[in-house]
């Protein structure tokens, strides 16, 4: 058992490593900083996700969020669309193709929902590129506005500085004659200006629009300098219910663009894994490839306790097996007798002895095979026969 300890202790150390990494990012994806701000997907008070969950739990409505990196609004009817925390430099450039599709959404019955990210005071425009260099270019969709078409322009008003980098927020009127809350506290210091007698203000500051709507055929526009009464903590500190259900209006499918925000998905292998649900799939294929590196570094089979050497017979050269071999094939008794007969073919095809040599070693065998079986001794008889082969005759 102690030779596997330190391979288990490797793989528990894995595995509690792999589990510490994905109950970090668990955490972090809950709280949902990791995500931009005015996120539906983030749920700490800058995000909205407050916002896109209760509209997931009310009946008839179909909810989603827009990953996609075409930059195209979505295809249908009875949608509305919401663009939130858009910069000012957003509206920068306006492509032709951009306009037009704008303008066929919502005079297909869509509703495009457009809200600006905050700005305090005037020094904050450079603030407003906080997004771009965290986006890629060519955002989705890049919804900017032509400012002699639809005739809208931006300029801010600074908010009351409290102390620092804390502003009070002001109070802004609504002045449409519709049923939503008479003021609001705006977090924002954009304002509409050189607005097209086709805007309609919803709610002013002072003599200034901060949130404008414009219907194109069975659709609308509506456009705000802040985001703040959608965040979270908007829902729990300030929620206005009358006037979120008018931004949606009579849609039932609402969608969030978070493709703008930087948050896209695209297609790969670990989207088709998430769509698919293919998880514990990839981590079976883990725990097998772990199996695989163990039993390729040790063997899953324990090893043998080492033999006693005393055991083991030690080995006889080739003279030893050959004797043995005469011992079990040959009986004692015709040993000699079958010794010499061999001898003798050779000894007749070398021509080493001259035939009275044999002669006399025939002699010698002839005479000890005589004797009787209890008589005879080999070796006296080989001894004989060897000495008459070596002597010389005369």
């Amino acid at each position: 058992m102690k030779r596997y300890s330190p391979i288990i202790l490797l793989l528990a150390s894995a595995v509690a490593l792999v589990f510490g990494i994905v109950h970090l990012f668990r955490l972090r994806f809950e709280v949902g900083d990791v995500y931009p701000e005015y996120s539906s997907l983030r749920s700490d008070p800058l995000g909205t996700m407050a916002f896109y969950e209760s509209l997931e739990k009310l009946p008839g409505f179909s909810i989603e969020r827009d990953f996609s990196t075409a930059s195209h609004l979505p295809i249908g009817k009875q949608v509305t669309y919401f663009h939130l925390a858009a910069s000012m430099t957003e509206w920068q450039e306006l492509s032709k193709e951009t306009f037009q599709e704008i303008e066929q959404f919502v005079t297909g019955g869509g509703r495009l929902v457009i809200t600006m990210f905050p700005a305090s005071s005037k020094p904050d425009r450079l603030l407003l590129d906080r997004d771009e260099a965290g986006r890629d270019e060519d955002p989705k969709p890049k919804v900017t506005l032509d400012r002699d078409r639809w005739g809208v322009s931006f300029d801010i008003v600074d908010l009351n500085q409290r102390q620092g980098t804390v502003y009070e927020p002001a109070h802004v009127e609504n002045k449409s004659g519709l049923p939503l809350p008479e003021t609001l506290d705006w977090h924002s210091g954009i304002i509409f200006k050189n607005l097209n007698p086709d805007w309609k203000p919803i709610y002013t500051r002072g003599t200034n629009a901060v949130m404008i709507q414009r219907e194109f055929g069975r659709g609308a526009v509506v456009m705000a300098t802040d985001s703040f009464f959608l965040s979270n903590e908007a829902m729990q500190t300030d929620r206005q219910a009358g006037m979120l259900a008018w931004l949606i209006g009579s849609n039932r499918n609402v969608m969030f663009d978070e493709a703008h925000l930087g948050v896209r998905e695209t297609p790969g292998v670990a989207t088709l894994m998430r769509k698919y649900r293919l998880h514990w799939f990839a981590a079976g294929l883990v725990v097998l490839a772990l199996l695989f590196v163990w039993q390729n570094s040790t063997s899953l089979v324990p090893l043998r306790a080492a033999e006693n050497p005393e055991d083991h017979v030690a080995g006889k050269d080739a003279a030893a097996g050959f004797v043995n071999l005469l011992r079990r094939g040959i009986p004692t008794r015709d040993l000699l007798a079958t010794c010499f007969r061999e001898w003798k073919k050779s000894a007749a095809q070398s021509g080493k002895y001259s035939s009275a040599r044999i002669e006399q070693a025939e002699r010698a065998f002839e005479t000890e095979n005589a004797l009787a079986p209890k008589d005879r001794e080999a070796v006296r008889a080989y001894r004989l026969i060897s000495a008459i082969l070596q002597k010389q005759i005369k």
